[in-house]
């Protein structure tokens, strides 16, 4: 293939792909809004139209820029943030393009944000095997983290941080003083930078990391664990929980915290319509809390696609292969069946966020800017990341040249012309007169792992060139 494109994905329902394909087109308007005249130039990624550029976004998009055949790079947005780091450490959450100066509120006056850095780099190296980045990145990540150690770590070894720090707003927080979300952050991003100590084979900081992760997860399990509800809460300032039970308490299942027990819980509360199996899942406050709003009210029971993959993410960890499936499913014919309400799919919008309990955008009273239209650092990650990685079931990693795809059920799907560096590969499943097969073309060798309804699983090295194998021979 001489022409660079995007992949294209095969699936039985052809508004996944339509949705899929332009994503791609949208993502453009997004792109290189820095100019001469600002301070911030180049490429990146924000939204259009807006005067700044924020740590959330460039974390996020990078899941599905790693996608795009390297038309869209994924590191320059993460870049703009490690090149104004400041001598104490300190990464603001947002600067302005024009100025390049912190774009600091005044309800989070150290402008924090989520500290998902390693996580995204752990990401980018998988899809890039690119070493020397990682070798670049791990001292900013790493005075990074000594800085909000510095500032925000207490005696009690957790983080108190200001409510606005964790992009939930108005979400009945006010009274947390340790905000469970940002406490589980801050052990996925030691668990991370340990992995990428690992990759560059540096045992002693791996260690050092590990340390501290055990450390929080240690304190998040006895401190925000609530036995009796089986579900992880903020604490205030006197360590009392505080019983709300919003999306925030499920960041602990990214960072692998809970055990299978405690998991089971907090997993059965995303299927109980009373708590987050609405019909769109998963608002971003539990149904039966009496501030949940059915019109979603920002994070007073709003369906953020960001946090939606997050869970996803989670309930992978936990090998909860077709749940994370079935409710990615089910999330994007909700986003598609939002897109107009004449059912049009090709003239309606993405959004930032959606209903809990019906078709549509969400609403926020007195708040007209409420969902942004074609937000598409959350839209994407729904649209191409959870499409290919759980609908279509892809999972890649370059550094071990493997693909592993996981087949709840047999349909003809699968992706074509996908870069994985400089190989090219299409695996498509379709049915033939033989049965099921699959057909795989690819420029190199990698290797390949099928694993079928749970049933069979298979490695198999594929060579370069193209061949099929029949199912029913696995």
């Amino acid at each position: 293939m001489l022409k660079r494109d995007f992949p294209k994905i095969h699936f039985y329902d052809q508004d996944f792909v339509d949705i899929y394909d332009k994503t791609w087109a949208w993502i453009q308007d997004c792109w290189g809004a820095g100019s001469e005249n600002s301070a911030i130039e180049g490429k990146f990624f924000s939204y259009p139209g807006s005067s700044v550029i924020r740590q959330a976004d460039a974390v996020f998009s990078s899941f599905f820029l790693v996608y795009s055949n390297r038309i869209y790079q994924a590191h320059p947005s993460l870049d703009v943030f490690y090149e104004r780091q400041e001598p104490s450490g300190a990464i603001r959450s947002a600067y302005t393009i024009e100025t390049g100066l912190p774009a600091v509120e005044q309800d989070n006056p150290e402008g924090l944000g989520l500290p998902l850095f390693a996580w995204a780099e752990f990401n980018l190296y998988h899809k890039s095997a690119n070493k020397k980045r990682v070798k670049d990145v791990i001292p900013i990540l790493h005075k990074y983290l000594n800085w909000i150690d510095t500032v925000f770590r207490r005696p009690n070894g957790l983080y108190e941080v200001p409510p606005a720090a964790t992009g939930m707003p108005n979400s009945l927080r006010e009274e947390a003083a340790y905000p469970v979300d940002f406490n589980a952050v801050m052990a996925i991003n030691v668990l991370y930078m340990s992995a990428l100590a690992d990759i560059l084979n540096d045992k002693d900081a791996s260690f050092q990391y590990k340390r501290h992760y055990f450390s929080l997860k240690t304190r998040i399990n006895n401190l925000m664990w609530d036995n009796e509800d089986g579900f992880y809460y903020d604490i205030d300032k006197n360590e009392k929980r505080l019983p709300i039970k919003t999306i925030a308490g499920y960041w602990p299942l990214l960072a692998e915290i809970p055990n299978d027990d405690k998991a089971e819980r907090i997993i059965d509360k995303l299927q109980n319509p009373r708590f987050f199996g609405s019909p769109h899942p998963f608002p971003s406050m539990a149904v039966s809390e009496p501030g949940f709003d059915e019109n979603g009210h920002g994070f007073r029971g709003s369906v953020f696609p960001h946090l939606t993959f997050m869970v996803i993410k989670g309930l992978e960890l936990y090998q909860r292969w077709d749940m994370a499936r079935e409710c990615a499913t089910r999330h994007l014919y909700f986003v598609l069946d939002s897109m107009s309400p004449d059912g049009n799919h090709h003239k309606g919008n993405l959004w930032e966020a959606y209903l809990p309990l019906r078709e549509g955008p969400a609403q926020w009273p007195g708040r007209p800017d409420f969902p942004r239209a074609q937000y598409l650092t959350y839209d994407g990650l729904s649209t191409i990341c959870l499409t290919i990685e759980n609908i279509v079931g892809l999972f890649i990693s370059l550094p071990r040249k493997t693909v592993d795809w996981i087949i709840p059920n047999l349909e003809i799907m699968g992706v074509e012309n996908l870069s994985l560096k400089k190989n090219m590969i299409t695996i498509l499943s379709n049915k033939s007169g033989r049965g099921w097969e699959i057909h795989m073309e690819s420029e190199k060798l990698y290797y390949f792992t099928i694993n079928i309804l749970g049933k069979k699983k298979k490695t198999l090295p594929i060579p370069s060139g193209k061949c099929s194998m029949l199912i029913d021979k696995l």
